[in-house]
């Protein structure tokens, strides 16, 4: 199973600045652990300096990494504010048939209502789901064909 680990990275910063990206490597560690057959993607891992690209190189990866979203078989996005990019990885999955798990306190925002099978409060709520099995569950579910969930 491949997935992506969308989420806010600049945010609505004004200035070349990025969010705190620490929830990246507790979300990896969770699938690791609990999810092994999982490949997990993480577009900052490779992209450390990303702010500093120049516009063919920066476009290139924004792009490349919107045609990963439809590509993967689950998103994982954190979105604990409004994210431009992020909401764009979401729409590029949803829209090729491709499963959304979204961790967010939005949850009247459109983008986060719609886009995603599951909504998520916070990331304790999907640790614990991830911890007991139950996200496992979740995704055969979709698969199957179930209706949204939430």
């Amino acid at each position: 199973m491949r997935v992506f680990l969308a989420g806010i990275m600049q945010g609505s910063h004004v200035e070349s600045d990025m969010h705190p990206q620490g929830y990246r490597g507790r979300l990896r560690e969770l699938l690791t652990a609990h999810l092994p057959e999982a490949q997990v993607y993480d577009p900052l891992a490779d992209h450390q300096q990303s702010l500093d690209y120049d516009e063919d190189k920066g476009k290139s990866v924004f792009l490349q990494h919107n045609q990963m979203c439809g590509e993967v078989d689950l998103v994982i996005a954190f979105v604990p504010e409004a994210s431009m990019g992020t909401a764009i990885e979401m729409w590029e999955a949803r829209r090729n048939g491709r499963i959304v798990f979204t961790i967010s306190p939005l949850s009247h925002n459109w983008t986060v209502r719609f886009c995603s099978h599951v909504v998520y409060p916070d990331i304790a709520s999907f640790e614990a789901e991830v911890c007991s099995g139950a996200l496992r569950s979740r995704l055969a579910e979709i698969r199957a064909g179930e209706r949204r969930v939430q």
